[in-house]
């Protein structure tokens, strides 16, 4: 399931403890970022997960920044999905969630993999939520590019 000329990333994540934050909205949506996150957090070899649930994908800079600083993970993953709107809210809400994971990677040193969707429309979402039929698995990518720095 994955697009031409993405890498192929591969990661030795036994030993490591990883905390994934997903964002509630698009139940559908999320639900396969999950699964996909899961799926390449258990074929590294991580066997010490943590998920955590926000309401949306503006809370997840501050959840990851709060588990960051716990000192207990290796790496995080967000996970979340912003659908543009006929609002400025998409543009805020993006901004907000990628530069706040952003900040708590660098400011850590903790790898955070970014698995936040950023969508005209909920068909791009689900083309790229790893579900049957999905184009892209975001979610795999994401929890992949997580622990691959940090393994």
């Amino acid at each position: 399931m994955s697009r031409s000329g993405a890498p192929t990333v591969e990661a030795d994540g036994s030993g490591m403890r990883v905390a994934v934050v997903a964002a509630s909205w698009h139940t559908v949506v999320m639900d396969g970022l999950l699964d996909g996150a899961r799926r390449a957090l258990a074929e590294a070899g991580v066997t010490e997960v943590d998920e955590v649930r926000v309401p949306g994908s503006f809370e997840l800079p501050v959840a990851a920044a709060r588990l960051a600083r716990t000192g207990r993970y290796d790496a995080l993953v967000a996970l979340g999905v912003v659908v543009r709107g006929g609002t400025p809210h998409f543009d805020y809400v993006c901004s907000a969630a990628t530069d706040g994971l952003t900040t708590v990677s660098v400011t850590t040193g903790i790898p955070v993999g970014f698995g936040v969707l950023t969508c005209d429309d909920e068909q791009q979402a689900l083309d790229r939520a790893g579900l049957p039929g999905s184009q892209e698995d975001k979610g795999h990518e994401a929890a992949g590019g997580a622990v691959a720095p940090a393994g």
